[in-house]
């Protein structure tokens, strides 16, 4: 049996699940900020015998129906790695059809996003994206840049020790100017000109695909973040995978490096 759920059939106890899962959310107690690492495209479409192009295509879908949970939720911001500085030594055709799909993703998505009052943002080194794809984020980022709904963050030619390394170069160059004192450095500085300036850090990690590593992915902004692995690969990763996420979080006792409350 089905029933519709925004638009679309979805079995009925797959929805009974995520109804249960919904009423088991403590509405006070979200994660502002979840960061999330796509992971298991190109996996999940070789071990059903297709092209690795099919997986990054049933990613977005992931992608989208994730995105539309945090927007309902009142999630603050969502962070998703899509594309890491090290993805550029992939073969040329899989790079060409990551940034097409950057492209379609952003171009069919953004009305709706904009009715939803999400708000569309990105970190990494955008310049050296192709410009098809920096004029996609560029007509994204306008049509969205006064929503007050979600964030939705996307981290393209990113990369940890790449943000940092920026960072560090921003500030010598304040300091050569006269405009800082290196007196003036300490965490708070170091934070205002990392790519995530003005943004929360992570409340919560989610990795799907079975890893174990962080993958050079927001290295300072992660100090103290929780972390959710799963062994369920990116374009399978459904709306109820992010709710018993959000739910295992809600569990945790987090003292940021103190003592538990008595």
């Amino acid at each position: 049996m089905f029933k519709k759920l925004n638009g679309l059939f979805v079995k009925k106890d797959k929805l009974d699940n995520e109804k249960e899962l919904l009423q088991r959310i403590h509405q006070d107690r979200l994660p502002r900020h979840i960061a999330i690492i796509m992971d298991g495209n190109g996996r999940w479409a070789q071990r059903k015998g297709l092209p690795r192009s099919f997986g990054h295509r049933a990613g977005v879908e992931s992608l989208r129906n994730i995105v539309k949970l945090c927007s309902e939720l009142g999630i603050n911001v969502i962070t998703c790695y899509a594309f890491s500085t090290e993805n550029w030594k992939r073969p040329k055709d899989e790079v060409s059809i990551l940034m097409d799909l950057l492209v379609e993703y952003l171009n069919k998505e953004v009305d709706e996003l904009h009715r939803n009052q999400v708000k569309i943002n990105a970190i990494g080194r955008l310049e050296e994206l192709p410009r098809q794809a920096q004029e996609a984020l560029h007509r994204a980022f306008a049509i969205t840049k006064d929503n007050q709904g979600l964030v939705l963050n996307l981290a393209l030619n990113y990369g940890g020790r790449s943000e940092i390394t920026d960072a560090v170069v921003k500030i010598a160059g304040s300091v050569s100017k006269g405009e800082i004192q290196i007196s003036d450095i300490n965490e708070q500085l170091v934070c205002d000109y990392l790519y995530t300036a003005g943004l929360p850090d992570p409340d919560l990690l989610v990795r799907p695909s079975g890893d174990f590593r962080i993958s050079n992915f927001l290295l300072w902004q992660l100090a103290y973040t929780e972390f959710w692995l799963s062994d369920v690969m990116w374009p399978d990763f459904k709306r109820s995978h992010l709710l018993e996420a959000i739910i295992d979080f809600q569990r945790r006792d987090r003292r940021f490096g103190g003592l538990k409350k008595k």
